[in-house]
């Protein structure tokens, strides 16, 4: 008997292999079920898991190793203290104090981590946790697992650029038992049979239609973008960042067939006066049945942002159908906007913005919990409950050189599932605003109506 049978047969002695009928969280009944975690609670089996493990990947270079919480932590923690690399913890929510993290240890940009897991089924919890590592700037590029249960998991992984290395396939685990009377041959050709008849083909989340959140939302503001979506056919949002009247009412009559809201910036027009800048931008919007977005980011205390909104030169809350709010002050300081409309900054599409994971969960439970926000400014998926809106979308672009990070209208709809995206300078710098938007326009609708068809790639 080989040293990596013998091995097997040990762990199992610890019960980490079920046959009977266990339902999956796929829905499918699996005739065998596979815990790992009892491996933890014998520390010779550790050890000696450890050394099978890191001779897997013998040869590749790795500076830190991590484990997919929670089964895998205590082998990743085995595999360094024999391997003596730093080990790094990826917690599977960010503290809500202290440093807030959502990666707990020593590390630095540039430097290479090898990914611990004990299973593998669809691979979606490791794709879920390497690009919370990669957000660190750590590369990963070795996967190193127990047991592959052969279900389209390694695979997929693979496809993803990811090299991966199984200590064990389930089929090699079965011949093992098989060869050695602890599993009848009925058991093992009835395991084989599932295997090849079952793989899990790993589906991404079915965003709701504009149609269903609309029956879902309360918020009028939110009713109205969602109506005026389904009318003109259009997620467009066009951002107006042009620094005088005369450009922002030209760029309205030009783009407002297109949009379903104009984004202003009325603080940064030199020449802004109410009569003159608000009146004719109201008519331009009636007339194309578009809504105003002004994008103030609010970021103070509440009174503070109350006066900000009702008074002062621009009396935002007099013509703007819905402003963004940084919820950094609170939920308290939502309180501002009663009787308005506001979409929170989750999460900010610069490079290197301090909207970390835990700023996020903090800002959508305040979103959640507001009368007033009935939507997210996120690069990430969010509840369904709130309205999400991406900036940084362009057709062409990458980035600039001040931090801005754009993404298409494909990626935005089909992974990040957003519901409106903003346009800039795509539109508003291009030689014939009005065909940028129409391409927009198009680009943006076939990439939602891909998107709710089930159609995304992942």
């Amino acid at each position: 008997m080989d040293q990596k049978a013998s091995f097997f047969l040990e762990c199992y002695e610890l019960g980490i292999i079920k046959f009977g009928k266990f339902m999956l969280k796929s829905g499918i009944e699996s005739p065998f079920y596979v815990d790992l975690r009892p491996l933890a609670s014998d520390p010779a089996i550790l050890k000696k898991l450890a050394s099978f493990l890191l001779a897997e990947v013998e040869g590749q270079p790795f500076d830190l190793i991590c484990g997919v919480p929670y089964a895998a932590l205590p082998m990743a923690t085995a595999m360094s203290l024999q391997a003596e690399k730093p080990l790094i913890i990826k917690r599977k929510e960010a503290k809500a104090y202290g440093t807030k993290k959502l990666l707990e240890g020593i590390f630095f940009p540039g430097q290479t981590c090898l990914v611990v897991e004990d299973v593998i089924t669809s691979g979606k919890s490791l794709l879920e946790t390497i690009p919370e590592i990669k957000n660190e700037q750590i590369e990963v590029t070795d996967i190193v697992v127990v047991l592959d249960r052969q279900q389209g998991g390694r695979q997929r992984l693979e496809d993803a650029g990811y090299r991966v290395h199984t200590l064990f396939t389930i089929s090699e685990a079965c011949d093992i038992l098989a060869a050695h009377g602890k599993i009848s041959d009925e058991e093992h050709g009835r395991i084989q049979d599932f295997i090849r008849g079952n793989p899990v083909h790993f589906q991404p989340e079915k965003r709701l239609s504009y149609e269903d959140k609309l029956k879902k939302v309360s918020h009028p503001v939110a009713k109205a973008l969602l109506s005026k979506a389904l009318a003109k056919k259009s997620n467009l949002i066009a951002s107006a960042d042009v620094q005088d009247t005369a450009s922002v009412l030209r760029l309205a009559d030009q783009v407002g067939p297109h949009i379903i809201a104009l984004k202003t910036h009325v603080d940064i027009l030199s020449d802004f006066d109410y009569a003159k800048t608000i009146l004719p931008l109201k008519e331009l919007a009636q007339k194309h049945d578009f809504l105003l977005m002004e994008d103030r980011k609010f970021a103070d205390i509440g009174n503070t942002q109350e006066l900000q909104f009702s008074g002062g030169t621009y009396r935002i809350a007099d013509w703007a159908d819905f402003v963004t709010v940084h919820p950094i002050a609170g939920a308290k300081s939502m309180h501002a906007f009663n009787g308005g409309g506001a979409v929170s900054i989750i999460e900010m599409s610069t490079a290197g913005t301090l909207t970390d994971a835990s700023y996020q969960q903090q800002a959508i439970k305040i979103s959640l919990e507001s009368e007033v926000v009935f939507g997210g400014v996120s690069q990430s998926i969010l509840p369904e409950e709130l309205l999400h809106f991406t900036p940084g979308v362009s057709l062409s672009d990458t980035g600039d050189d001040k931090g801005q990070q754009y993404n298409t209208p494909q990626a935005v709809f089909e992974k990040q599932k957003t519901d409106f995206m903003i346009v800039g300078r795509g539109i508003y710098r291009a030689e014939n605003a009005a065909e940028a938007a129409a391409r927009y326009q198009n680009a943006g609708w076939q990439a939602y109506l891909a998107s709710v068809a089930g159609e995304a790639t992942v």
